[in-house]
Formats: structure tokens, C-alpha cells, sequence
């Protein structure tokens, strides 16, 4: 039997897949992705080239899971966000608001990846493009979920446009977000994600 089929097996491949995924996406926000080499990814996350290449078959497919294993890691962290609010009794107002300070967490850990995720969305060129909106769609689509069922049950009017509402969020989230690390760092997660409640309440809800 292969190793990476046992349990113990996954659990060293995920681990050393993760350790690529981080030595990867902090290099290539140091320095871009064309300057960034296999060898300098190898030798940040402390393993072999080789190894590197056992697991992606290229730089270029290492960004790209790179870029799928984060935005799923994003949708995962909205959607329990969501979910757990319902089973509290929140109303959609309330997910809207939970999703919104769960997104807030996740760039404030990862914000390397935020950075870069932001920038690829920019581009047209990259190899990637397909997957990333692919995965794009699907953070989107969580909150989609929310507006439309906010909708269904008299919570939002019917003349919501829900893809561009939904969209909206998530950018808005992103670039507040982005704009609170690089220029007002001194802010705390709390006053961020206080100010955007705010502005949630007044435009979504209609409060």
C-alpha cells in the first residue's frame, strides 16, 4: 500500500502541502510570482525540490491549488459563519453580519493571501484565471444563499439585485480590509468590523 494513502500518510502529505502553501504565497507577495522560484519555495518551507515537484507538477499548479485551498479555507469560514448564526435563531441581517466579521478573521491571518488573491483577480493572463473564478463564485455564492433566502422570507426587498449585492459584500470586505492592514493598522478587528456592521445595517437592511 502507498504511504499517502494511510491516514498517517495523508496527514504528512497535507502537512507538507501546507507548508508549501505558506512558503509559497509569502515569497510571491514578497516579490511576485515570475521572481519567485521552485528552489526559494522549497528552501522557506524546509523541504527538498523534490518534494515540491512530487506534489505540484509545476510552480504555476502550486499557485493555482494555492489560490483554490485558500478561497475554499475563505467559503468553508462564510458558510459556518452563516450556518451557525441560523442555528442561533439570527435573522439574515445577522448571517450577513457573522460572514462579514468571518472574512474579517480570515484576511487578518492570512493576509499574504489576501493581497495576492486581490491582485489575480486583476489580471487576465495568468493560466489560473478559470479556477480562480471558479472558486471566486463560490465565496460568492454563500452569501448569495443568504441574500436570496433573506429575500423569500420578507427580510430584503425583492428588488435586491443578489449576484452585485453579494459581490459587493465580498469586495467590500476585501478592500476595507486590505485598507485597515496597509493604512490603519492601529484599528482593531472589532472597530473594523464595528464600521462595516454599520454600513451593512444602513444598506442592506434598510435600518
Amino acid at each position: 500500500m502507498d504511504s499517502t494513502t494511510t491516514p498517517a500518510g495523508r496527514t504528512r502529505r497535507e502537512a507538507t502541502r501546507q507548508k508549501l502553501y505558506e512558503a509559497a504565497v509569502t515569497l510571491i507577495a514578497e516579490q511576485g510570482f515570475s521572481a519567485t522560484t521552485v528552489d526559494e519555495i522549497a528552501e522557506r518551507a524546509g523541504v527538498a525540490k523534490g518534494t515540491v515537484y512530487y506534489n505540484f507538477a509545476s510552480k504555476s499548479v502550486l499557485f493555482e491549488e494555492l489560490l483554490r485551498h485558500g478561497v475554499g479555507l475563505l467559503t468553508a469560514s462564510l458558510r459556518e459563519a452563516a450556518e451557525s448564526t441560523a442555528g442561533q435563531g439570527g435573522s439574515r441581517v445577522d448571517a450577513l453580519d457573522a460572514m462579514i466579521r468571518a472574512g474579517l478573521v480570515f484576511i487578518d491571518r492570512y493576509p499574504a493571501f489576501t493581497q495576492l488573491y486581490v491582485a489575480e483577480l486583476w489580471r487576465t493572463n495568468r493560466a489560473w484565471q478559470s479556477t480562480l473564478m471558479v472558486v471566486r463564485q463560490q465565496a460568492v455564492a454563500v452569501v448569495e444563499g443568504v441574500l436570496r433566502e433573506g429575500i423569500d422570507h420578507g427580510e430584503f426587498s425583492d428588488e435586491i439585485d443578489v449576484p452585485l449585492t453579494a459581490a459587493a459584500l465580498v469586495g467590500m470586505v476585501l478592500v476595507a480590509a486590505l485598507d485597515w492592514q496597509a493604512f490603519q493598522s492601529e484599528r482593531s478587528l472589532e472597530d473594523v468590523h464595528a464600521a462595516l456592521s454599520r454600513l451593512l445595517q444602513g444598506r442592506v437592511s434598510g435600518r
